[in-house]
């Protein structure tokens, strides 16, 4: 029998979150995560993923992947370090460190997993990292890990990063120093202010770390927001998802060969995990190809996502500061917003309500994320959707 003090607690911890609208339901899909999904028997235009590109269905990378089982079979049976290292991995890491522009890289189950891994093998006691105050759940906890004196500054403020280098360099208390920052913040959407970020660095001789999850596959040809400002060979540790732009699942660390020498060497997941399987590799190598050879779809991402920001934004909504496809509808309250989504959801539309934790307090939005494969028809079905729940709720006019 379930402990009853345990089971009391949650079902009144649960009952909190859902009368102050923070419970988020979990709808399970019936089809591939494209651009229009199956639920509960329905089709809805789907504005939740993070598939940009359209790549998590895309059959050469489903034939990749057959391929791939039927030869190294579902499973690659071990932890890197034994002997779960196949070929394909390897063939994975090369192609990635020539993609992003490095040395060498190293992959990691999840994106989520690069960051547990990577700043808990290089940073520790006596060390500081300074990091952005909205920097992406697995930095935080990922610093967490760490005995290094975590030191945030003002979302993408220069002068207060500058500011707190300068005084954690002149302290003379700390060995290391590093900065971290996402290199697109993927609730808001802006970029990080990388040049000024490296500048700082370069002054107060400051490690650089860039969470590329949401810039890579989208800006600097896809090869990620260090490459779209010139700075690929100015940032120590690039870390990026194999499952977003992707499409498929993982992460990796890309930097300089004495880096993913380490990091093979020291970083717990890697050396504690059993790697990713053969299919899913060799899906990974497949959409890097495409990434390389298809302008195109980059394209369509971005006029996309011009056409949906555009649209929401005449109706009298606000985007925030959103520099790239990621395109939060600003509502306010946590219980409006779930009450958005919720009438979306009535009206075909799957948009996701985002709302504290994720986001501060009454900064509630429904976060889009139009991609390669959006039709204009499926758009406009969105926007007509927007605009009548707006009206009802009183938001716009």
């Amino acid at each position: 029998m379930a402990n009853q003090t345990l089971s009391a607690l949650l079902r009144a911890q649960l009952k909190e979150l859902k009368d102050r609208g923070l419970y988020n339901k979990i709808e399970p899909l019936d089809s591939p995560n494209g651009p229009v999904v199956r639920m509960n028997g329905r089709e809805f235009v789907n504005l939740s993923s993070n598939n940009y590109l359209g790549l998590a269905a895309d059959k050469r990378l489903v034939d990749a992947a057959i391929e791939a089982t039927i030869r190294f079979g579902v499973g690659s049976g071990a932890v890197r370090t034994i002997n779960g290292t196949l070929s394909l991995h390897v063939a994975l890491e090369e192609k990635l460190a020539a993609f992003k522009g490095t040395e060498a890289a190293v992959t990691y189950q999840s994106g989520f997993n690069c960051n547990m891994a990577a700043i808990s093998a290089v940073m520790g006691e006596g060390d500081a990292i300074l990091s952005d105050e909205l920097n992406h759940a697995s930095i935080i906890d990922g610093c967490r890990l760490t005995k290094a004196k975590v030191i945030r500054y003002r979302h993408s403020d220069m002068d207060d990063l500058r500011e707190k280098a300068k005084e954690a360099r002149e302290s003379g208390s700390f060995r290391k120093i590093m900065v971290i920052t996402d290199g697109v913040f993927s609730m808001d959407g802006d970029i990080a202010k990388l040049p000024e970020i490296v500048g700082i660095a370069e002054e107060f001789d400051l490690i650089t770390y860039v969470d590329d999850a949401h810039g890579s596959g989208v800006l600097g040809g896809g090869a990620g927001t260090a490459k779209h400002f010139g700075l690929s060979g100015k940032i120590d540790f690039q870390i990026g998802t194999l499952s977003k732009a992707v499409g498929v699942v993982g992460g990796y660390v890309a930097g300089t060969r004495e880096v993913v020498e380490w990091l093979k060497a020291r970083s717990r997941p890697f050396l504690f995990s059993t790697a990713l399987p053969p299919g899913t590799v060799a899906a990974c190598i497949a959409a890097i190809d495409v990434l390389k050879a298809s302008k195109q779809l980059q394209d369509r991402l971005w006029a996309n996502a011009a056409y949906l920001q555009t649209g929401l934004r005449a109706l009298g909504f606000s985007t925030g500061q959103t520099a790239t496809p990621i395109t939060p509808c600003l509502i306010g309250d946590e219980e409006t917003t779930q009450r958005f989504s919720k009438r979306l959801y009535e009206e075909g539309i799957n948009a996701k309500a985002i709302v504290f934790p994720t986001v501060p307090k009454g900064t509630g939005r429904i976060r889009n994320m139009p991609t390669a494969e959006h039709t204009t028809e499926m758009l406009d079905r969105a926007l007509a959707a927007y605009g009548k729940i707006g009206r009802e709720l009183g938001i716009i006019r």
